[in-house]
């Protein structure tokens, strides 16, 4: 059959299903011959190829088991986007994106890299971008001085690392003293999102005093912030921030608050993109930056030019 000879058994001692079964296998064989590998090849076959490929595959799981043996002519852009709200049913825009719509799309776009099928590009859901909490350096002083106080040191060398190389609470508590060089004031940060990756972050002066008072024999293999994971942070975290009494925020509210105050210094985005480790200036500035409520700012547009003295007389 188009070229091919098909070999196998119909399962079946009945002369009339035989046929039936090798005439179905004919007309699939002649399909795929005259439409491509797209007509036949399904969304399990492609996420295989994908995983073969090294891919990222976290999320992965869920997607596979909702698509199963689909073939993918068969899965269109409005298709991906209601399975997204199949499976995150109480999820937010940005997580039907980040849990489903980016994975889906990342193993059909693959096969057709491979000639299976074409490319799919679905409509994202819109991601709420409202502020959210970011530290500043006086919160984080003042929980660094409330932790010292519990005696908690290695809590409040957590928060100031946070907040001065805009490193996650995951790759954080990560740290082990082989990758800190006090002396260089430099430490290597590693992470798995969204996939391997390595990168080097500065240590400003409260950063690297803190690291250097928290004691610990500082073997080569030793967490340098004693934690076993993230989930062990919260509950200490949270009621130092209660004593200190000071805003309610997150470990990650330290990442935001390096961005803003990294730009609020006078940094380019595109700096303060590199020095914490985003790829993409645009996620600096829609996620992580936040402007200012002051409408007086304004007044800076005119600087000391003459116009803005006038301005001032008049007033």
């Amino acid at each position: 059959v188009a070229g091919r000879r098909l070999r196998g058994t119909c399962g079946t001692a009945d002369k009339g299903l035989a046929q039936r079964i090798a005439a179905e296998a004919e007309a699939r064989e002649w399909k795929r011959h005259l439409d491509g590998p797209a007509a036949h090849v399904t969304f399990a076959q492609a996420a295989i190829a994908y995983r073969q490929a090294e891919k990222p595959t976290r999320f992965l799981a869920a997607i596979e088991d909702h698509w199963r043996d689909t073939r993918l002519t068969d899965i269109t852009a409005g298709a991906i986007r209601q399975s997204a709200i199949q499976l995150c049913p109480k999820g937010k825009g940005a997580t039907r994106n980040r849990q489903v719509i980016v994975p889906t799309c990342a193993i059909i776009n693959h096969a057709a890299k491979l000639g299976w099928c074409q490319p799919v590009k679905p409509d994202r859901f819109d991601v709420d971008a409202a502020s959210k909490p970011y530290a500043t350096a006086e919160w984080v002083d003042a929980f660094a001085a409330q932790a010292r106080a519990d005696s908690l040191p290695h809590l409040a060398a957590l928060c100031l690392f946070m907040f001065g190389t805009a490193a996650r609470l995951g790759e954080a508590v990560r740290l082990t003293w082989a990758d800190v060089d006090l002396h260089r004031r430099r430490v290597a940060l590693t992470g798995q999102k969204p996939k391997p990756w390595s990168r080097e972050a500065h240590l400003p002066p409260p950063v690297l005093a803190a690291l250097a008072n928290i004691g610990g024999n500082r073997k080569p293999d030793e967490l340098v912030f004693g934690y076993a994971g993230g989930g062990s942070v919260k509950y200490t975290w949270d009621n130092v921030v209660t004593r200190a009494g000071i805003a309610r925020m997150t470990p990650h509210s330290c990442r935001h608050g390096f961005a803003t105050a990294a730009l609020r210094a006078g940094l380019d985005p595109k700096t303060v993109a590199k020095l914490g480790g985003w790829k993409d200036v645009a996620t600096v500035m829609k996620f992580y930056a936040h402007a200012r409520e002051d409408a007086t700012l304004s007044d800076a547009v005119f600087g000391n030019s003459p116009v803005g003295a006038q301005l001032v007389k008049v007033k």
